[in-house]
């Protein structure tokens, strides 16, 4: 048997991260950092105003960070680590949260009981149902008003329902219908056709909602946008046509090794069953592994090895790749083809968006910087009297041991021969709490649009082309760092 040496010195390639380079600043026509427009892609079809995505980590992203990130105009990717209807229900939810016209609200029939329609509302959080008929006739509404202070549970809705209402026909812009929610001071206008049935929800909410947050990411019906990841073995078709029916926006094969043969035929299945889905693939860490996942059908790349704070995949298995240079590798396929890639992990600092997106990246997805935000799904642990949020690798020991008791829909048991068996690549931690994700989001924009003005440039194509990196000396790294002088 011939072996074949290793690659030699000379022809080694290197690796650079953030740390090691910063961006030279440039002559700038920029009077107001609010002038720079930091739009970006998350796919080929999914476009953000603010190019940053939380990570698919069951302690990072829920319903709850998802609807946080659209609102910022961003975007949130619900991990897979839940049953099929879980996780379907949470995209469902996030669909929900706002919208121009709420085409299937919460409906009742007039038989059913005071009961029913309590427990109705209490399970899917609302003030109120629609009540509607044979062929959806609509005949009244109930609300929690109406149930205050009717005890017999038992008594058909008919007898509690307003059948007194305000209704608007279909087409009706948004501005219309806010003047008639506010002429004759209610939350809700069904909408109506000639013969009465039902066709959709506008309530004040969703009004008062977009007025609060224009650069939301929205679907063309003003619903916010929402992705959701899967894996490539076992229920993962059933998995992707569940999350694509409760409204998905785009599905992201999530897999710790993307440039892997089970991985391309998977992104080739399920881009066969619904090419007008878009699909999201990695990580990788090679512009190969971004061709190859490209050609197989993904219409967005996710790059990184390795690089998370609480990733152990470099120490434990030796393989990764520094990421800008996998950035700046994997970028070549956004020359070519169009297709953008997407940063994911490494990022510290705000400064560290702005070179993953000058290195070439189309947008930025992040963990550690959101696990610890009120909207995160991981656990508040106060210690000291200081908050914090637990937040761990998906390829931590604990990650592992739970996802196969989910995958078991939780009849397994985990004994400590498994336990032992399991070669962990990732590790749990603990983030300082930070607040309300929008304010996150937020200040992160802020040191994008910043990066981007001393680069001289007004969008990210601009940046792509304007951009240059310097190497830098670890002293030069701490010399950039905040610092208190030292008294002589």
């Amino acid at each position: 048997m011939s072996l074949t040496p290793a690659p030699s010195m000379e022809t080694m390639k290197e690796g650079i991260t953030f740390s090691d380079v910063l961006l030279v600043p440039k002559r700038s026509t920029i009077a107001s950092r609010k002038s720079v427009d930091t739009s970006g892609s998350f796919s080929r079809n999914i476009k953000l105003k603010c190019p940053i995505v939380s990570a698919n980590m069951d302690t990072v992203t829920e319903a709850d960070m998802a609807i946080a990130m659209a609102q910022a105009g961003g975007l949130g990717i619900i991990h897979r680590f839940l049953t099929i209807e879980e996780e379907a229900a949470q995209v469902a939810k996030v669909k929900r949260t706002e919208s121009v016209l709420i085409e299937e609200p919460y409906t009742i029939s007039p038989r059913d009981t005071v009961g029913a329609a309590r427990d109705f509302m209490r399970s899917k959080q609302v003030g109120g149902l629609l009540v509607v008929g044979e062929g959806r006739k609509l005949l009244g509404v109930v609300s929690e008003r109406d149930l205050q202070f009717h005890d017999d549970d038992s008594a058909p809705v008919k007898a509690v329902m307003s059948s007194k209402l305000v209704t608007a026909r279909p087409g009706i812009t948004l501005e219309a219908a806010a003047k008639v929610l506010a002429r004759h001071k209610i939350e809700k206008l069904p909408i109506i056709d000639a013969s009465g049935t039902l066709k959709g929800l506008i309530t004040a909410k969703d009004i008062k909602k977009k007025r609060l947050h224009p650069e939301a990411s929205e679907d063309p019906k003003g619903r916010l946008l929402v992705g959701a990841a899967v894996g490539v073995v076992g229920d993962f078709m059933e998995r992707s046509a569940a999350l694509l029916s409760a409204g998905a926006d785009v599905l992201v094969v999530d897999v710790a090794h993307g440039h892997s043969d089970h991985v391309i035929e998977a992104v080739a299945r399920i881009k066969k069953r619904w090419p007008a889905a878009e699909l999201v693939a990695g990580n990788v860490a090679t512009y190969e592994g971004a061709r190859d996942l490209t050609e197989a059908g993904a219409d967005g790349i996710k790059v990184g090895v390795g690089p998370g704070s609480i990733c152990s995949t470099r120490i434990v298995s030796g393989a990764g790749v520094p990421q800008l240079t996998a950035i700046l590798d994997c970028a070549k396929l956004t020359a070519k083809s169009g297709v953008p890639v997407i940063s994911d992990g490494g990022v510290r600092d705000p400064g560290d968006i702005t070179k993953a997106m000058a290195a070439g990246a189309s947008s930025v997805m992040i963990g550690s910087l959101l696990a610890g935000t009120e909207e995160s799904p991981g656990l508040m642990i106060v210690r000291g009297g200081i908050k914090y949020k637990l937040y761990r690798g998906m390829a931590s020991l604990t990650a592992t041991l739970s996802r196969r008791i989910t995958e078991s829909g939780g009849h397994h048991r985990v004994d400590d021969e498994e336990a032992m068996e399991v070669v962990a690549e990732g590790v749990e931690s603990m983030v300082p709490f930070r607040g309300r994700a929008f304010e996150v989001v937020h200040q992160l924009a802020g040191g994008l649009r910043s990066g981007m003005s001393y680069s001289g440039a007004r969008t990210v194509a601009e940046l792509w082309r304007k951009a240059e990196f310097i190497r830098i000396t670890p002293a030069a790294w701490a010399e950039s760092l905040p610092r208190l002088e030292r008294k002589s």
